[in-house]
């Protein structure tokens, strides 16, 4: 019986802890990005939101978003509209921590938005708007889903998963900024 045994397996067990810390200086790891927990996205997002002068109801319920290890979030919920000025023209309320680019042309800084849309032959036309003042941000088209998912009011998706904004059954590609 080698007598070096149980000093190899005590030093693996006292330098593994050690080379597990070293990962977290990976910048790369830095930037992965999970789905956030409800209790993580109840913390963000408001029960009103502040959108074009009025404070709006959210419905928590649809709430999602994506959270990385610097406890950046970016996330949406639904925005109960009926009785506001605001109605039919926004659906979401949309919060980014992080820079986002929506589809290929809408970048979009840290911040609150408000999110709405219109059908069009294409799929959905997505309008982006800044949340306190309503000034438009830009436009995209969510096209529909392939292969489908599970059709839902608003996801956001891990990047790591689909990197999409899911409306419905239609789906607005993102990319996270630095």
């Amino acid at each position: 019986m080698n007598m070096m045994r149980p000093f190899r397996y005590l030093a693996i067990l006292l330098l593994l802890p050690l080379a597990v810390c070293g990962q977290d200086k990976n910048p790369s790891s830095r930037r992965e990005w999970r789905t956030a927990t409800p209790a993580e996205l109840q913390a963000v997002l408001p029960v009103r939101a502040p959108v074009d002068k009025e404070r709006i109801e959210t419905e928590m319920r649809s709430a999602t978003g994506v959270i990385n290890s610097h406890g950046q979030v970016i996330a949406a919920v639904v925005l109960i509209t009926a009785g506001y000025a605001a109605n039919g023209k926004y659906s979401y309320y949309l919060l980014a921590q992080s820079p986002l680019r929506l589809g290929t042309s809408i970048d979009l800084p840290a911040g609150a938005y408000a999110v709405g849309w219109t059908r069009t032959a294409d799929g959905l036309q997505v309008h982006v708007y800044e949340a306190e003042t309503g000034v438009e941000r830009g436009t995209a088209v969510a096209r529909p889903l392939t292969p489908p998912l599970p059709v839902v009011s608003v996801r956001l998706w891990p990047p790591s998963e689909h990197s999409i904004l899911q409306i419905g059954r239609f789906a607005l590609p993102y990319t996270v900024g630095e």
